[in-house]
């Protein structure tokens, strides 16, 4: 694998259950959301209300994992939610899932059908080792708020992921920096799709591997590897 990705010692304590699945892209083709992008994440909705049955997505038993591991680390799960709540929460409501550009679309619809987080990064603005890690509150956070470039910085003990520059998504898998999205100019990436007990080791292949057969048929030819969890 190119990059290289690594969990570390403390994060494992805190979630000994954790497990992450990587899927590498080179040579994709990214563009506006489309017809097709839309229709993912229609169908991604619809999966998603069958598997939750009447439930809220809070009530789903890997959700219900990840806001006690939010909590673990001090976050209040009911105001900072993981990516794949937040996500299924936004499917539910009468606007639906945003469309952002096919390469998010594509991810986004994989999340929402599976209730688990996954996020893009752009390879070529990643520097050095992707990290996962407890933050000691000193590492910067570069971001936007209100328009503006703002600088942030996670709280102590708070889990982020990271690279040699800076953090790349705070909160485990809240909020994204800006440097690292996939945008319509990125060619190379690295999808991330992350599980806690009690999410079987085989739904977090079969979500990654659906993303890898969505992303070959979006850009023919591109190079496209799946890395199961070290």
């Amino acid at each position: 694998m190119t990059l290289t990705i690594t969990v570390s010692d403390e994060v494992r304590h805190l979630a000994p259950g954790f497990s992450h699945f990587a899927v590498e892209a080179h040579g994709l083709v990214n563009a506006p959301s489309d017809e097709d992008s839309s229709a993912l994440l229609d169908e991604a909705t619809r999966r998603l209300v069958e598997r939750l049955g009447g439930r809220a997505p809070h009530e789903d038993p890997h959700v219900a994992a990840w806001r006690e591991t939010y909590a673990a680390f001090g976050a209040k799960p009911s105001r900072t939610r993981n990516s794949a709540e937040a996500l299924a929460r936004r499917a539910l409501t009468d606007a639906g899932l945003p469309r952002v550009n096919r390469l998010v679309d594509v991810y986004n619809a994989i999340s929402v059908a599976h209730l688990i987080p996954v996020g893009g990064e752009d390879t070529d603005r990643i520097r050095g080792a992707m990290r996962l890690v407890r933050a000691t509150g000193q590492e910067p956070f570069p971001t936007v708020a209100g328009g503006a470039d703002v600088m942030e910085h996670p709280e102590p003990g708070e889990v982020v992921w990271c690279d040699d520059e800076a953090v790349t998504c705070r909160r485990w898998n809240w909020r994204q920096g800006a440097r690292t999205r996939l945008t319509e100019e990125s060619v190379n990436a690295v999808f991330l799709l992350e599980g806690l007990a009690p999410l079987a080791a085989g739904e977090l292949e079969a979500a990654a591997t659906e993303l890898a057969e969505s992303l070959e048929k979006m850009s023919p030819g591109a190079r496209i590897t799946l890395h199961a969890p070290a």
